[in-house]
């Protein structure tokens, strides 16, 4: 075996044996009718950055209209959905048509998977050009996820606040600074009774990009 082939053979045992003996680190939060878990540093910083700029040139970024109250207006952030064949999303009344999987989203995929264990099947990218993008208060709760659907959320780019409130119990709130790198996943019964937003700021912050992974049954 060449010298280079053993370097890279080197990094590659070496870096799996820190994975093991240093796993990412993760918070827990210990909310009602919640299983909510945050990793802050699930890429490194340079892995990040060379994602989030290749998400940002080569996704096929689109804008779609909603209608909320009788009025119609463009979506306040960008999107796109890849995936299986033969699995639309349905949300807001918008159905949107899977692109095929690119190597970088599976790469991506594949790290998550290593954590939850789950086999996702759809991944719903947003695309905030400035603090003007948000996403409104709502679930993931479509009748597609199924039952206590697992949502892992990854996120490049500006730190953007994510506030979470439970529909009952209203005093019951949560905020997560969603940092460059990180992940975040929800589970159990979180979508049935919790909903979640990331609301506007006048900070004059960049660009974020968010990757959601689901299965659609």
């Amino acid at each position: 075996m060449k010298r280079k082939e053993w370097n890279v053979l080197f990094f590659s045992l070496y870096f799996c044996l820190m994975n093991l003996l240093f796993p990412k680190e993760k918070t827990d939060f210990n909310l009602p009718n919640a299983e909510i878990e945050y990793y802050p540093n699930f890429f490194n910083s340079q892995r990040a950055i060379e994602l989030f700029e290749k998400l940002k040139t080569e996704i096929p970024w689109q804008q779609d209209k909603i209608t909320v109250y009788g009025k119609t207006h463009l979506q306040p952030r960008l999107t796109a959905l890849f995936g299986n064949e033969g699995k639309p999303y349905n949300y807001s009344n918008i159905v949107m048509q899977p692109h095929h999987w690119k190597p970088m989203l599976m790469f991506i995929k594949n790290e998550i998977e290593d954590i939850c264990s789950e086999n996702f099947t759809t991944v719903l990218l947003n695309y905030y050009r400035d603090g003007k993008d948000s996403n409104g208060w709502h679930a993931d709760n479509e009748k597609e996820l199924g039952r206590n659907p697992v949502i892992a959320s990854v996120s490049f780019g500006a730190e953007r606040a994510f506030h979470l409130q439970h529909n009952i119990i209203k005093e019951q709130k949560l905020k997560i600074n969603l940092e460059h790198g990180s992940l975040l996943i929800m589970k159990g019964a979180t979508q049935h009774f919790w909903k979640h937003q990331i609301p506007k700021t006048t900070k004059p912050i960049g660009s974020r990009i968010n990757l959601t992974f689901r299965i659609i049954k």
